[in-house]
């Protein structure tokens, strides 16, 4: 059984959440405030976070932003606030998936399986892929820079291996969510382009000036084949 953890300040909708997950095989602990949620966090192991942004002690996003700082653990975001600006500010500071209130609970239950998904080895992990200094191991979903790991979400890893297994071919957006159709439920255009500046941001030299996974504008992006 997964255990989640909720950080969440509305009792109710945690208390309905709670009896719903169960239901579909999860065990989902509720915090209230943004305090308690961290010392959970540290103390216990969990399988995924469900972090509301606007909470009574702190703001959701710095919370995210401390969490994805030392922690890979797959984390979906809650808010009454939906529009795009927050969501890409979301996925900026590391949140694998977004979701604005109010929302049904079986549209959670679907991107929660779905991040879930990403962290496991997939059926089909090929062996190890390198690129100059740069390994990409499907099998230990981790990738290496120089030795050292990346701290890449698992939305991150996916996009960076589909990119790498499909080295010297252009990648279109669209052809890039449909390689990952199955992890996520609403991909929109613009989570593509946050995720390729974050990965770019550990594997590049100089992100602003990248060399290892080139836009080329109106096609979609490419990975090179010859790293340096």
């Amino acid at each position: 059984m997964n255990r989640l953890l909720l950080i969440e300040d509305d009792v109710r909708q945690a208390e309905l959440l709670q009896s719903f997950l169960a239901g579909a095989g999860f065990e989902l602990q509720a915090c209230h405030t943004a305090g308690e949620g961290l010392r959970r966090l540290t103390a216990e192991a969990f399988d995924a976070l469900l972090l509301d942004a606007m909470l009574p002690d702190g703001d959701g996003f710095e919370i995210c932003r401390q969490v994805r700082a030392g922690s890979t653990i797959p984390i979906i975001m809650l808010t009454a606030r939906g529009d795009e600006l927050d969501r890409i500010v979301g996925l900026e500071l590391g949140a694998d998936d977004y979701l604005p209130k109010p929302f049904n609970p079986r549209e959670l239950l679907a991107r929660l399986k779905a991040v879930l998904r990403r962290g496991r080895p997939s059926a089909n992990a090929s062996s190890l892929l390198r690129f100059g200094q740069l390994e990409i191991s499907p099998e230990e979903r981790l990738a290496r820079l120089d030795g050292e790991p990346l701290a890449l979400t698992g939305y991150q890893f996916d996009l960076l291996l589909l990119l790498a297994r499909h080295a010297g071919r252009v990648m279109s957006r669209d052809a890039l969510m449909d390689g990952l159709r199955g992890h996520e439920l609403e991909a929109f255009d613009r989570s593509i382009d946050v995720h390729i500046s974050r990965i770019r941001a550990q594997i590049e030299a100089d992100p602003k000036h990248p060399r290892r996974i080139v836009t080329l504008r109106g096609a979609g992006y490419l990975f090179a084949r010859e790293q340096s």
